[in-house]
């Protein structure tokens, strides 16, 4: 299995860069189509209209995207034999605290839906920042190797 995974290497980390970047992309879109929301009145034709695109991006996109990167890095991973890696340890690292933002992101989103208003505009615009720091820190993880 470790010799076909090594065959395919360069499809295997194709595959990962386009599906981290739908991922990423995702994630940076949904905090503002939550403060496209706070514009709306709960249980108007406003909010239901952005309770459904946040449900498609998250359907469609995001939970898709991040398995597609999970399932690909780790067969880059075990295929290039890195697991005792410094570097991965904390590539992972960071990429498991993304996948929490992204389940907390989606619990939110869930919550703006039914109504609720659990984060002002303020929160949100911060929020939307961290997926954009993660990704720093785990492309000069991936490409420097410092450890």
């Amino acid at each position: 299995m470790q010799e076909l995974l090594s065959s395919i290497y360069l499809f295997l980390k194709s595959g990962h860069v386009i599906f981290m970047v739908f991922w990423l992309a995702g994630l940076f879109m949904l905090p503002r189509q939550c403060i496209y929301m706070l514009d709306h009145e709960p249980k108007s034709a406003g909010e239901a209209k952005w309770a459904t695109r946040m449900g498609k991006l998250r359907a469609i996109i995001l939970t898709p995207s991040m398995i597609i990167v999970w399932v690909l890095g780790l067969s880059m991973a075990w295929s290039g034999g890195w697991f005792s890696e410094g570097w991965l340890h904390a590539k992972l690292t960071l990429v498991l605290i993304m996948t929490g933002y992204h389940g907390w992101l989606v619990g939110q989103t869930k919550k703006m839906a039914r109504g609720e208003r659990p984060l002002t505009e303020k929160q949100l615009r911060m929020i939307g920042e961290v997926p954009g720091l993660l990704l720093v820190l785990i492309v000069v993880l991936v490409y420097l190797k410092p450890f």
